[in-house]
């Protein structure tokens, strides 16, 4: 079959904190992507906001550089796709595998393959795309190359990899000085026979395969993404698989359901660095967007017209943690300001459009109509999306994260996670403790002699909500956790994960210091002198198991008779402020979280405080 020898389709596939962007970055800036006087960002592929305050990447992106070959060769475009590590975001992951011929697995010289690195490379060995396995970051002082290189191997071993797939490259490279080599370095050092990535780039050109198509075939494209522009409106990200595309073309839309129809192809663009170009056609192998289509889907094909054939669509993994996701149902619901967008109709329309991009989110009715459950991979991806409707304006109430559960042979099966705990020797005791307080089983046990146990745990997802922050207190910060989704097992039974109760307010007001001061030493209050709160609403953690109902807007009472102690200061505790993240963690199953643009509090689903003692006396019944 003919191949297209003048591009090169890659995606970048690691674990978090890897170094995938800052790789894609040194690439850009060696191909000459950018101009001798531009400005440019570190990690530049991170555009989104959120993924530069959390340092990682979440949604997956194309780019393009030009490569002129040493030898004088012709030029060859490389389209790259940074995807993300984290395995909450694997519908990015899946989607960016079906665009391409080859990937490069990124491995930390010191870390090692990482759970992240397992879930991204099962997804490319089950694809059957080629391995070009890059050591990064050798200029570590704890590096350990050719561990890292041997736990490599036997991580292929693992996951049943072909001959063909063992026998991948091997570059080493130190991705934030923009310098690779084929051979290795010693540990601690950046690789000294290389000033550039030039080695890289000749490995990707000799490995990955050019792509090939059938001279005779009618057009077939596959759409892989969507984005948005303000002025061409709907966006489809797609890849070309046979036949050629051109602006102004009539092709057959082939649908998720099956049926077909024609459309026009308004405008096609194809990608230079980071900015898309206006194209006049795209050839078998380009990666290229097009406009004109507004009810356009991931997984769809467009194709010729006189003999449409529809290409596969694309499968994610099933969702493993969902939430509830309503409107804000607090008496201080609109209060924050203007144009906070309160209603269930705003909430139902954002959650549908989120649908459209996102293929490993679903959104199910619930019994009430002002409520959804969104069901998602993890509890971070849940997270990113109410963050992310908090600051477009949505005002909502959303429930504790929950686990999706299935029927096997009869038998509930939950969801499990295969996590992997980097942590100094010292906290070995309280690790194990914690881990088997929520149902976990070790699998492994490695000490490499330098301080530091690396444990492996098999544990149920429902274990894992709130862990994070118990984990930290334990390990007094120093201790690595990630986690990756295993399979499903029969249900673990009852699991309790917080053995704190809640500080809750008993009537509405603005919080006060004296309050703060006589309560403090009841347990930790999550809110500021000042605070406007309401009954129902949770101020603070018990230090006791109950949950104890508190006046936290008590005022001083002042009188005209002098005391011996009037000029006496109380000394104030601050307040744990805390995020999102650690709010859903927190919650308990009577428990949810208010979310506006400004505030994020944590209150009763019943905020009656008698309607909440009737309950609890008919659960005792």
């Amino acid at each position: 079959m003919p191949t297209r020898h003048d591009i090169r389709n890659v995606a970048i596939v690691a674990h978090v904190d890897h170094g995938k962007t800052t790789l894609v970055d040194a690439m850009l800036k060696q191909a000459g992507a950018f101009a001798a006087h531009q400005h440019v960002d570190d990690r530049v592929m991170d555009s989104n906001d959120l993924e530069r305050e959390k340092g990682i990447t979440i949604l997956a992106k194309n780019t393009a550089v030009k490569y002129h070959p040493a030898d004088g060769g012709d030029p060859v475009t490389i389209n790259i796709i940074d995807t993300p590590g984290h395995a909450d975001f694997g519908g990015e992951v899946e989607r960016g595998l079906s665009m391409v011929d080859a990937v490069v697995l990124l491995v930390d010289a010191s870390e090692g393959p990482l759970p992240q690195t397992r879930f991204v490379l099962r997804k490319a060995l089950q694809a059957k795309l080629p391995v070009i396995l890059c050591i990064n970051k050798t200029d570590r002082p704890d590096s350990r190359i050719d561990e890292v290189v041997n736990e490599t191997y036997d991580l292929f071993l693992d996951l049943d990899a072909t001959e063909e797939q063992i026998e991948f490259p091997i570059v080493y490279a130190c991705a934030r000085d923009g310098v690779a080599s084929l051979n290795k370095p010693e540990d601690g050092t950046v690789p000294a026979d290389s000033d550039s990535l030039q080695p890289f780039f000749s490995t990707l050109l000799g490995t990955i395969p050019a792509p090939e198509y059938d001279a005779s075939a009618p057009l077939q494209a596959h759409v892989t993404n969507l984005d948005a522009d303000n002025f061409l409106g709907r966006i489809a990200l797609l890849r070309v698989e046979q036949g050629e595309l051109k602006k102004g073309q009539t092709v057959a839309w082939i649908k998720r359901d099956g049926s077909i129809s024609n459309v026009r192809i308004t405008e096609l663009l194809m990608t230079e660095a980071l900015t898309r170009k206006p194209a006049e056609v795209a050839g078998p192998g380009d990666i290229c967007a097009v406009a004109g289509i507004p009810e356009i889907m991931i997984g769809e094909t467009l194709a010729d017209p006189e003999n449409p054939i529809a290409l596969p669509l694309i499968t994610v993994d099933e969702p493993a943690i969902s939430m509830t996701i309503g409107t804000n149902t607090s008496p201080l619901v609109g209060k924050g300001g203007k144009g906070h967008k309160v209603t269930a109709r705003m909430v139902k329309d954002r959650l549908d459009k989120e649908l459209v991009g996102n293929v490993s989110l679903r959104v199910l009715p619930t019994e009430r109509p002002d409520a959804w459950e969104v069901q998602g991979r993890g509890e971070l991806a849940l997270a990113i999306l109410v963050e992310t409707m908090r600051r477009e304006g949505y005002e909502l109430t959303v429930g504790k994260p929950q686990v999706v559960t299935k029927e096997i042979d009869g038998k509930v099966h939950e969801p499990v996670e295969r996590m992997t705990i980097d942590s100094p020797e010292e906290h070995l005791g309280a690790i194990t403790q914690l881990m088997a307080s929520r149902k976990g089983r070790m699998e492994t046990m490695t000490n490499h002699g330098s301080g530091w146990v690396r444990m492996e745990f098999v544990v149920p997802s429902r274990g894992l909500i709130g862990f994070r922050t118990e984990f930290l207190t334990d390990t007094r910060g120093t201790g690595i956790a990630h986690s990756i989704f295993e399979g499903h097992e029969p249900w673990f039974g009852e699991l309790r994960t917080r053995n704190s109760g809640s500080l809750v307010a008993d009537r509405s007001g603005a919080v006060t210091a004296f309050a703060m001061t006589n309560l403090q030493e009841r347990g930790t209050l999550f809110v500021s002198p000042g605070t406007e709160v309401y009954e129902g609403m949770i101020v603070g953690e018990n230090s006791r198991a109950d949950d104890m109902d508190v006046n936290i807007t008590k005022e001083k009472k002042l009188t005209n008779m002098r005391s011996s102690t009037a000029d006496v200061t109380e000394s104030l505790v601050p307040p744990r402020l805390l995020s999102l993240e650690q709010c859903l963690e927190f919650c308990r199953d009577d428990e949810c979280v208010e979310v506006t643009p400004e505030t994020v509090r944590i209150r009763k689903v019943a905020l009656d405080q008698k309607e909440r003692a009737r309950s609890a006396a008919r659960a005792k019944r």
